[in-house]
């Protein structure tokens, strides 16, 4: 015990590399400076210009018609996004599918809708009227079963619904055809070697992987989708825009009404942003490099 103990004692301590102090780096301290200096200088100019009007956005922050406008906002981009969902599925589906003419549609409906700038496919839906004044269902060539007036059913809810719908089913249709694609084909032929019904292994083994790849894109795509429903003030529909519209046109405070709108907006997309962040980490649990 004697001859360990001075073994131990005179042996050399070895370099512990985890308490190894960080290499000096100028550069970095520099931009960290430059970014104080451009911070600085921003906060001055927000702080010190009276013409930011900070008391007229406290006043109109929580307006009646300003949170009506945002909820009418959110409910519209929800919309969009699950009916454009819903299409979009479709449409990968029969971009996927080994029949040539569902294939020839589906790249023809991805490419119309997507070609077209939403702008434009918000007041074409929303002049509907001008092409078919009446609005029915039946068999083509032959009985209806019911017609409808275009005016009373193209409102501008109606048609900013269809024009986003259709221009987001168009995106994630091929984000969900990339999510498909991205799944090794091994996988499908290991499913159906264990007796796996086609529906069962589209629901167990493709999609839970194909969600990893999906749903970044998918996210992001929301997220433009929600900013996209400042477009539907051009047909007059009450969203957020077109309710600080409504007040700077009455008080002309333009500038502290828009900054209203992106505040809402700042706030919703970042909540959007945190969700999408949660859900990516749910899909990537078990792959190497998921935060």
């Amino acid at each position: 015990m004697t001859a360990v103990s001075t073994v131990e004692e005179t042996a050399p301590a070895r370099d512990d590399v985890a308490g190894a102090r960080g290499r000096f780096r100028p550069l970095r301290w520099l931009f960290v400076l430059v970014l104080a200096v451009v911070a600085a200088q921003l906060a001055v100019f927000l702080v010190g210009n009276s013409r930011f009007q900070w008391d007229v956005v406290a006043k109109y922050l929580f307006e009646k018609s300003v949170l009506a406008g945002l909820g009418t906002t959110v409910l519209l981009a929800l919309a969009a996004m699950v009916l454009g969902s819903l299409a979009g599925g479709v449409v990968a589906a029969m971009q996927l599918s080994g029949f040539a003419p569902a294939r020839w549609v589906a790249t023809l409906w991805v490419g119309l809708f997507r070609g077209i700038p939403p702008l434009v496919q918000l007041i074409f839906w929303f002049n509907l009227a001008y092409l078919l004044p009446r609005l029915s269902i039946g068999v083509p060539f032959g009985p209806v079963f019911g017609t409808w007036d275009a005016n009373t059913v193209i409102t501008p809810l109606t048609a900013a619904v269809i024009g986003l719908s259709l221009v987001e089913s168009a995106y994630l249709a091929e984000i969900f055809r990339a999510g498909v694609l991205s799944v090794d084909p091994g996988q499908r032929d290991a499913a159906r070697a264990m007796g796996y019904p086609p529906g069962q292994t589209l629901l167990r083994i493709v999609l839970p992987q194909a969600m990893r790849v999906i749903i970044p894109p998918a996210g992001s795509q929301f997220i433009n989708v929600l900013k996209g429903t400042a477009l539907v003030s051009v047909i007059a529909m009450s969203d957020l825009l077109h309710s600080v519209q409504v007040i700077y046109n009455r008080t002309y405070e333009i500038v502290p009404m828009l900054l209203v709108a992106c505040f809402w907006y700042l706030v919703v997309v970042t909540a959007l942003t945190a969700g999408q962040r949660r859900l990516e980490r749910r899909f990537s649990r078990g792959h190497r490099g998921a935060r």
